[in-house]
């Protein structure tokens, strides 16, 4: 019988790579742009634009389970 500790844990561990995508991959990937001076397409603010890469290759990664 598993505990509820152990199944947010549980929980928590398969979203690790959503996590990691949105707590570094978004601020990197936002102010490198800004940083850089590149536009995002679309008229989207750099930030936006950063959620939806990130966001994406963070989705891929925890639903593939690896990063390529």
């Amino acid at each position: 019988m598993e505990t509820a500790i152990g199944a947010i844990l549980g929980a928590l561990v398969k979203l690790l790579p959503l996590i990691f995508a949105f707590g570094l991959l978004v601020p990197v990937i936002a102010q490198g742009m800004d940083a850089a001076g590149l536009a995002a397409p679309f008229g989207l603010s750099s930030l936006v634009f950063a959620m939806i890469v990130a966001g994406s290759w963070g989705l891929f990664a925890t639903l593939k389970g690896r990063w390529i």
